[in-house]
Parts: C-alpha cells; structure tokens; sequence
C-alpha cells in the first residue's frame, strides 16, 4: 500500500517511516499541514495518517478538506492522550480511526493494514490469479504449493499486478502506488523490479504471466 504519514514531530516520523517501508508500504512523509494537503491531492494513498497538531493546515481541517473534495481515502488521526474533543471532531470530520500518543508501532501497523483492507472493500483479503495466492495482511505469496522469496518491494508490486488482473498497468500508474514523490521518473528501476519479480514468480515454474505490453507496461496475465 502507499501511505501518507503527516507528523511534524521529526523523531516520530522517521520510526513511522521506516517501521512502515519494513511492512512493506511505499511512505510518503510531510511534517507541515499545507504540504500534506498538497501530497493527498496529488498522489493515490491507500491510507494517510495524520497528526491532529500540524503546522499550517492542522489535521481537522486536511480531512474535512478531503471529505468535502469527495475524497474517501482512509484517514488514521493521531492526537494527544487527553485531546477528547479533537478524537470527536476528527470522527466527525470524516476521519475512518485514531490512534491516542503514545501508541505502539505494532498497533499503529494493524489499524493501517486494516484500514488499508477497508479502502479496497475486500472482505477476504487473499488475492488469486491462476496458481498465484497473496496474503497482504500476513505478507507471504504462493505459486501452487511453492512459497515465493519476495522482497518487500517485490511483494507490493505483485499485489499491484493481482489486484488488477489482464489490466495493463503503465509505468507511471507504478511509479505513482509504489514509489514515493522524490523517486526518479526517467528511471528503468521499475523494469528492473518487474524484471526481478519475473524470474521469481514466472521462471523457476515455467509460466508467462507477468508480461510486457511494448509502448504500455505491464499485464498480469490469468494464463500463462
């Protein structure tokens, strides 16, 4: 999944950061409320979380912005221990949960993940396309019996392809769910990773299914 965090706490936003991107999310970061609002705009987050006590735009303000433009991405509001009436108004601003400070990193990962589950609608979270199984919430993947070594990047780009089955996915649709806003758009990075996830999920087992559509992209194919 690809996540806003919008906290201005700097120590704070660096263990989201990197305690997320292990989880296997593409993060985005902001500690300033008018740059989150800008990057929720911008960019296809699956889940943002948002600090109620932000420079500039705080985080009551971003939802109700959000909710207003119909935006319906889940938003995860982190407030003081002792701040009722901000728990309140987030909800009733349109806010989908909160988290209380402080609040462990573990509890923080399972309310993304399942407000992540929530966005998509799913209710069983398995995906399938021929043999391929993924679970995104334990974050393992199978072709037949076979359990695959995927990286973590390696992993959120086959969810990408299996939640969008025969769908041609172009670079930049890529670029833009699992890359963050500073990654390089002229790069070849994200053939290099389709390159490395074909020879770990197609190769090995004698199969086609991830293909390259010439002046396109990408399609997971249901035969192969």
């Amino acid at each position: 999944m690809r996540v806003l965090v919008a906290e201005d706490e700097p120590r704070l936003a660096q263990l989201l950061q990197r305690g997320l991107t292990e989880e296997g999310h593409v993060v985005d970061v902001t500690g300033h409320g008018d740059e989150a609002a800008w990057m929720a705009a911008e960019a296809p987050y699956d889940v943002i979380v948002l600090d109620v006590m932000l420079p500039g735009r705080d985080g009551l303000r971003i939802t109700r912005d959000l909710r207003t433009s119909g935006r319906t991405t889940p938003v995860l509001l982190l407030t003081a221990r002792d701040a009722v009436p901000d728990r309140v108004a987030g909800l009733d601003a349109g806010a989908d949960d909160y988290l209380t400070k402080p609040f462990s990193f573990a509890e923080l990962a399972a309310r993304v993940r399942a407000l992540g589950r929530r966005g998509t609608g799913a209710p069983d979270p398995e995906l399938r396309v021929a043999d391929l199984r993924l679970d995104p919430v334990r974050r393992r993947a199978w072709r037949g019996g076979t359990e695959l070594d995927l990286s973590a990047r390696e992993l959120a780009l086959l969810e990408i392809f299996m939640q969008h089955p025969d769908q041609v996915l172009s670079r930049t649709v890529i670029r833009e769910r699992l890359w963050n806003l500073e990654s390089d758009p002229v790069s070849n990075v994200i053939d290099q990773h389709v390159a490395a996830l074909r020879r770990k999920i197609d190769h090995p087992f004698g199969r086609a299914n991830l293909r390259t559509v010439r002046g396109a992209g990408y399609r997971l194919h249901p035969d192969g």
